[in-house]
């Protein structure tokens, strides 16, 4: 009896130590589900890289080719999804380049593997490009206005002389964006500098962050920023990107002033309709404050007299604005070889602004390095013939070949449109889709089509990102405030949407088409 009671109890024993085994083991499949839902979109981009690579290389593509549309579709994926940081998905998509494209037959010599440090030389080769050094050196500026302070100090002696009426509030915020854009080349900075402004403003009024007034402003706020993106070439990396491939493919650049004189109507006129689109859409609940003037005089008084600091930045920028204006025209100096410049003498002793040590923090490393891999991306699919083999079967889906150029801009226009839906950044859309658009414009039998001229063009409707607050980082920013609901971004954002394409299109039939670039 007794040695059964001792059996059962060591059943017991067995009985109660294998039941953490089982429950460790029931918990597998809830961890394996768990990362699943983390990691969907990782996922997602792996299992297309791998299906797009079983299938049999189509005739005509090159192997290395097919390779990287291979991995255009898990950066694609990437990226929209958000599944990785940007920066770690650069670094992922430069190892995918060099161990697919080393290990596949070269373009120029079939009958040779590219190798992987041929490979390797190709997926950081947007490193040696000049658009990179102007994207770099725009974020030291960016970052020397922050520490100095200047950009709040021009926001608000803008602002405290427009008057306390709501819509000279909302003129004004315009015109700070505007000014703001010349300055600092840098979108998520720009609106960065001017969301506490904004929301001093909302203050000075008396009104509640809750309230439609709020909403209404800080939409403004951002909702410039992302115009005038399209309106000054230096304003935002994305620009940069399509330079860069225009750079690279065509051994041509577009000049700072030859983008302004194209797209400065582009974003007047959208700045007329944004007045219009949020003062009607979103009528504030007050239309005017006296005390407004005074809070933002307060909050200039509160920054104190201009610092030496603000003295030496405003002059090398105004300068520097300046040598931007008039490249092509008074000097030949590009614009990367002036900005870098006015970056060396920031860190100079006695002109100095700044250290390393306080700029180093202050600059996003990720932007930089997501911006030299995603050139290196689109150059790759450019010279594999990737990007021309997914050109021609656009160009035929659609009807491009012997279409319009104004049909064509019309349409892949809309398709950049619903595509940057699906993108957290305009960096990486233009990354993406640069390329492609080069391609199909070189695909396409159009007499007398300018290439460079509607490259330009469609770069600007990569900047739309109006409609979603996740589609711009800018958005975020501002979206973080909780001054304005999802809903209101999206329905002023789809009104300005349909009134941004209508202007690309009248612009296409009239002044892009008379300085030749439709």
């Amino acid at each position: 009896m007794a040695k059964r009671t001792a059996k059962t109890s060591r059943q017991s024993k067995g009985t109660r130590a294998a039941a953490p085994a089982i429950a460790a083991g029931a918990a597998e499949p809830a961890d394996a589900g768990a990362f699943i839902r983390s990691h969907w979109g990782l996922l997602l981009a792996v299992a297309a890289l791998v299906a797009i690579l079983a299938l049999p290389t189509p005739a005509g593509l090159p192997v290395a080719g097919h390779r990287m549309l291979a991995i255009l579709a898990f950066a694609v994926i990437v990226w929209m999804t958000e599944a990785i940081d940007y920066a770690v998905s650069a670094v992922v998509i430069a190892a995918l380049m060099a161990f697919l494209i080393g290990f596949a037959p070269s373009v120029a010599n079939p009958n040779v593997l590219l190798g992987t440090s041929g490979a390797l030389t190709l997926a950081f080769s947007g490193f040696a490009n000049t658009a990179l050094v102007l994207v770099a050196s725009a974020l030291f500026l960016a970052a020397a206005m922050t520490a100095t302070g200047l950009d709040k100090r021009i926001a608000l002696s803008i602002l405290s002389r427009v008057g306390t009426k709501t819509s000279h509030v909302v003129v004004g915020t315009i015109i700070v964006g505007f000014v703001i854009a010349l300055l600092v080349p840098s979108t998520t900075a720009r609106v960065a500098c001017l969301v506490p402004i904004t929301l001093g403003i909302i203050a000075a009024f008396g009104a509640s962050r809750k309230s439609v007034f709020a909403a209404m402003l800080m939409i403004t706020t951002v909702q410039t920023a992302s115009i005038w993106n399209v309106g000054i070439k230096t304003a935002a990396a994305q620009n940069m990107v399509a330079v860069g491939f225009i750079e690279r493919t065509f051994g041509q650049t577009i000049t700072w002033l030859n983008w302004f004189i194209a797209a400065a109507p582009f974003a007047v006129l959208m700045c007329i309709a944004l007045y219009f689109v949020m003062t009607r859409m979103m009528p504030p609940e007050v239309a005017e404050a006296p005390g407004g003037r005074e809070g933002i005089r307060k909050a200039l008084a509160a920054l104190g007299p201009m610092k030496t600091s603000e003295m030496k930045l405003l002059a090398i920028s105004l300068t520097l604005l300046a040598f931007w204006a008039t490249e092509g025209v008074l000097h030949r100096l590009d614009t990367s070889t002036t900005t870098i410049t006015a970056v060396a003498l920031m860190f100079l002793p006695g002109i100095g602004i700044m250290t390393w040590k306080d700029a180093q923090p202050r600059i996003p490393w990720g932007t930089v390095i997501l911006f030299g891999i995603g050139i290196s991306l689109g150059t790759a699919l450019l010279q594999t013939k990737g990007a021309t083999w997914l050109a021609d079967i656009v160009v035929a889906q659609f009807g491009l070949k012997q279409a319009t150029a104004l049909f064509i801009l019309g349409v892949m226009s809309l398709f950049l449109i619903v595509i940057h839906l699906g993108f957290a950044s305009a960096t990486a859309l233009a990354s993406a889709m640069i390329p492609i658009v080069i391609a199909v414009m070189q695909s396409v039998a159009t007499p007398g089509i300018n290439i460079i001229g509607m490259t330009m063009v469609l770069q600007f409707v990569v900047s739309f990102g109006f409609i979603l607050v996740v589609n711009a980082p800018q958005n975020m920013v501002a979206y973080g405030t909780e001054t304005f609901e999802a809903r209101d971004f999206v329905r002023t954002g789809l009104v300005l949407t349909v009134i941004a394409f209508a202007l690309v299109m009248i612009l296409g039939a009239t002044y892009w088409r008379w300085l030749g670039y439709v």
